[in-house]
């Protein structure tokens, strides 16, 4: 059950591999099983990385999460035959806990921006089940957060969701369901309050001009579209 503490290319005798050639970063990855693989891309600034392979063929795939001087701070968990690809310039202020088990995936988009003190978990940690039965309750269900996703402190985001490109998923927020693009959705379960917005990741006080009343004060990014979707529940 070797911890790998140093980010760099690495192959053991079970079959697990560290795919990596940028510069050492300190990790932790713990394979325990068998034919786990870590993919990072090696422009990809590493601030924080612990990732926990529990059992046998995960894969994690890391994108180039280098934008602004911010990069990747995550605890990913990996189950059996499960993946997590993160893609670039992914930043996050704080640790964000991600894990998907049992044969979950998940998938986040490019350009997203991850607070504080979220979670993105296919899975709810532990069994549930029906006591007349013994049918299993609490299955694991993919995610799909699309390309410039904006999670706000706290927000979580749970198994079976699936978030469009632009969106925002607001404080304290629970995404159990369908979110479509450029909306922001609150509450617990997450509805979609605001349709056709898009935000941009300029600080209103850390970057200037330190007043941006209208769009001509930022840079808009490719993200600027119409909400398609009319189908979610607000």
């Amino acid at each position: 059950m070797p911890i790998i503490r140093t980010l760099s290319s690495y192959s053991d005798s079970k079959g697990n591999t560290i795919i990596f050639d940028g510069p050492a970063v300190e990790v932790m990855v713990n394979f325990k099983g068998r034919n786990n693989a870590l993919k990072v891309d090696s422009a990809a600034r590493i601030n924080l990385l612990e990732a926990a392979f529990d059992s046998d063929n995960g894969y994690v795939e890391i994108g180039s999460c280098n934008i602004m001087k911010k990069g990747l701070l995550a605890h990913i968990r990996i189950g059996l035959d499960s993946s997590v690809r993160i893609g670039n310039n992914v930043t996050c202020t704080s640790r964000c806990m991600i894990s998907a088990v049992e044969r979950s995936h998940i998938t986040i988009g490019d350009e997203c921006m991850i607070s504080s003190s979220n979670e993105i978990k296919t899975d709810d940690s532990h069994p549930i089940f029906d006591v007349t039965t013994g049918k299993r309750l609490n299955m694991p269900r993919d995610i799909v957060i699309g390309n410039h996703v904006w999670l706000a402190r706290r927000a979580v985001v749970l198994g079976g969701s699936s978030i469009g490109d632009g969106s925002v998923i607001g404080y304290s927020a629970v995404a159990k369901g369908s979110i479509p693009n450029n909306c922001i959705a609150v509450g617990v379960p997450a509805r979609v309050i605001k349709r056709n917005i898009a935000w941009e990741r300029p600080h209103l006080s850390l970057v200037k001009p330190h007043y941006k009343p209208d769009a001509s004060f930022v840079k808009k990014s490719a993200y600027w579209n119409l909400t398609e979707d009319s189908s979610a529940v607000e």
